[in-house]
C-alpha cells in the first residue's frame, strides 16, 4: 500500500461530515474510486480522493445530476460548461416556481373551485411562445380566406401577451381571462363578423382606412362624449348632435352625405360592432399582462356617440 496516508470510509465520513452510506454510494457509482483496499477487501481512500469527494459534494449541492458530476470529473465537460447548463435549468425551474406561486396567490384571492384551479395552472404553465402562438392562431382564423386590410390586422395582432417570470396575481388573472376570451366562441364570432364586414367593404370598393383627421380627433371626441355623459346630457341634445355631425363628417366618403339618416344609421351599426365591450376588454387585459399603461373604458362615451348618431 506504500507510505501514503489512507482512510477507511468511516474515517472519511468523520473528516468530511458526509454519511458513510452516501460515500459508499458515490464509490459504487464510480464517482469516488478507492485508492486501495485492505487485505480483507475494505476500501481505502487517500487525500486526493478526499478532495475529489469534496468536489462531488459541491457539485451535488449545486444540483448537478450524477451524469454531469461524472462528466466534470472525467473532463468530458468542463465545470464551466456544466454550470452554464445547470443555470439554464435552474432559471426554468425558478420561472415555473414563480408561476406556481402566482397561481396559488390567485387561487387564494378568487377562492377558486378545483376545476378552475386546474385550468389556471395549465394556462400559467404555458411558455411565452405558446402564448404568442395562441394569439397568432386566433387572428389567423379571424381573417382566413378574407381579403382584408393587411396593415390594420398587422397592428391588431402585433400585441402579444408576455407574462413576466414573477407575475402579480392581477397579471396572472388577466392572462387567464385573456386566454379564455380568445377561445370564447361568441367573441370569435364577433371578431370574424368584423373581418367579414371589412372584406365585403373592400370587395365593394367602399372600404377606406380611418382618415388621419379621424385618428387625430378620436381622443377628443371620446373626451367630449364623456363630458356630455358626466353632465347628464342626452345624445339628442345640441352637444350630442354637434358631436354626431363631426363624427359623420369625418367618416363620410366624397360620395356620401354625412347628414343622411341612412348613412348615420350604418355608421352607428359599425360603431356598435367595433365598440363591443369584449373588443375593448381584449386590449385592457393585454395592458395588464404586459404592464402597459392602463386602458380606461370608453364604453359610456361610445354608447353616447352611437345614440347621438341614431338620434
Amino acid at each position: 500500500m506504500g507510505t501514503t496516508a489512507t482512510f477507511t470510509i468511516g474515517e472519511l465520513a468523520r473528516r468530511t461530515g458526509l454519511p458513510v452510506k452516501t460515500i459508499r454510494f458515490y464509490s459504487d457509482e464510480g464517482l469516488l474510486p478507492p485508492t486501495d483496499r485492505t487485505d480483507a477487501g475494505y476500501r481505502l481512500y487517500d487525500a486526493a480522493a478526499m478532495a475529489r469527494l469534496e468536489l462531488v459534494r459541491t457539485l451535488r449541492e449545486l444540483g448537478l445530476g450524477l451524469a454531469d458530476v461524472s462528466a466534470a470529473l472525467t473532463r468530458s465537460a468542463t465545470v464551466g460548461e456544466l454550470a452554464t447548463r445547470h443555470v439554464e435549468a435552474l432559471d426554468e425551474q425558478i420561472r415555473r416556481l414563480r408561476l406556481r406561486r402566482a397561481v396559488l396567490r390567485a387561487v387564494a384571492k378568487r377562492n377558486s373551485e378545483l376545476e378552475e384551479v386546474n385550468l389556471m395552472n395549465r394556462l400559467a404553465s404555458m411558455s411565452d411562445e405558446e402564448r404568442k402562438r395562441l394569439v397568432d392562431e386566433f387572428w389567423d382564423e379571424m381573417v382566413a380566406g378574407l381579403d382584408i386590410d393587411q396593415e390594420f390586422y398587422r397592428r391588431m395582432r402585433s400585441g402579444k401577451p408576455e407574462l413576466p417570470d414573477d407575475p402579480s396575481p392581477e397579471q396572472l388573472e388577466a392572462w387567464i381571462e385573456f386566454a379564455e376570451l380568445v377561445q370564447d366562441p361568441e367573441f370569435r364570432a364577433l371578431i370574424r363578423r368584423m373581418s367579414e364586414t371589412q372584406a365585403q367593404q373592400i370587395d365593394a370598393g367602399e372600404f377606406h382606412p380611418p382618415a388621419e383627421a379621424w385618428q387625430q380627433n378620436w381622443p377628443a371626441w371620446v373626451s367630449r362624449a364623456e363630458a356630455a355623459v358626466a353632465a347628464g346630457e342626452s345624445p339628442t341634445s345640441e352637444r350630442g348632435q354637434t358631436l354626431a355631425n363631426d363624427l359623420a363628417a369625418a367618416c363620410a366618403r366624397d360620395d356620401q352625405d354625412p347628414a343622411a339618416p341612412e348613412f348615420r344609421t350604418e355608421l352607428a351599426d359599425r360603431f356598435e360592432m367595433s365598440g363591443d365591450p369584449r373588443a375593448e376588454r381584449y386590449w385592457q387585459l393585454l395592458a395588464t399582462i404586459n404592464d402597459w399603461p392602463p386602458v380606461p373604458t370608453a364604453q359610456p362615451a361610445v354608447r353616447f356617440m352611437i345614440d347621438a348618431l341614431r338620434g
